[in-house]
């Protein structure tokens, strides 16, 4: 695996590749990377020619108060876990490369309609900063598929809505969530836990089961539905953010006619802001 640290380089070695007809994947990520991760890498190169892996922990993301500057920077075992999992090149930029005019006139990228609710409303602009980045990585790569992982349900709207709006010629495939034995979905956040928390943790998953559990036995309370499982999560010890039964096609509140739906959570637990989301269809 070849550590490229320009854009410059990349285009050049990656304009190679194409010329010689070779299928191009890209697997964004901010680092520190688990197990999850290297899932993506996986589904890369079985959809690939040639897997391109960023990280860049991307500050136009990071809300005020948020960990931009706790975040875990792991370099050199991320290398060591993408060169075992086969990745063909790691685009390791650093932030000058990325905003060389700075992040406040920075080009942004907006994705209206779904950017401003659920995570969205408890974080203002982080959806900006996603669609942004990752329209720049589109821009610098150029790939022919790109994989993300299904966990932020949402993220993965908001960047298939840009890629669609955009025209950009990119497929776009969502990945399982990758989950420990216990239901906890794996996160680098995850390593904000302690030994107790991380005991705890798993109950997200399970509220959310027992949520689409009773859903499918034919309850329709959505409201009612979604605070219990808020109220039975903070006996648990956790801090809530959101917990919304939405419609799986543009995340707004459903009717009892609609029948796709995904239930999309989000709670802190000491330091940790953990997600997961579950699909129901009726």
């Amino acid at each position: 695996m070849q550590t490229i640290t320009s854009i410059a380089e990349l285009r050049e070695v990656l304009g190679a590749e194409r010329r010689a007809g070779k299928r191009i994947g890209l697997v964004p990520t901010m680092g520190n990377l688990h197990e999850g991760h290297i899932q993506l890498v996986h589904q890369c190169n079985d959809n690939s020619d040639i897997t391109v892996s960023s990280i860049f922990v991307n500050p136009l993301q990071f809300g005020e108060n948020e960990d931009l500057d706790a975040y875990p920077r792991t370099l050199q075992a991320d290398q060591q876990k993408l060169e075992a999992a086969d990745c063909d090149y790691l685009f390791a930029p650093n932030i000058e490369e990325i905003y060389p005019n700075g992040q406040v006139i920075q080009t942004q990228v907006e994705v209206p309609g779904i950017s401003d609710i659920h995570c969205g409303a408890t974080r203002p602009g982080h959806f900006r900063g996603v669609a942004t980045v990752v329209c720049k990585l589109f821009g610098i790569v150029q790939p022919d598929v790109a994989i993300f992982g299904e966990k932020d349900f949402q993220q993965l709207m908001v960047i298939r809505r840009m890629t669609e709006d955009l025209f950009l010629p990119v497929e776009i495939q969502g990945s399982p969530i990758a989950r420990a034995d216990n239901g906890l979905a794996l996160s680098s956040r995850n390593g904000y836990l302690s030994e107790t928390e991380l005991a705890v943790a798993p109950a997200l998953n399970s509220t959310i089961r027992e949520t689409v559990s009773r859903i499918e036995a034919g309850e329709r309370d959505y409201a009612a539905l979604e605070e219990a499982a808020q109220a039975a999560l903070e006996e648990s010890g956790f801090q809530r953010d959101y917990y919304r039964i939405c419609r799986r096609h543009d995340l707004q509140s459903p009717s009892t006619e609609d029948t796709e739906l995904v239930l999309i959570a989000a709670a802190y637990l000491g330091k940790a802001r953990l997600i997961d989301n579950m699909v129901i269809d009726i």
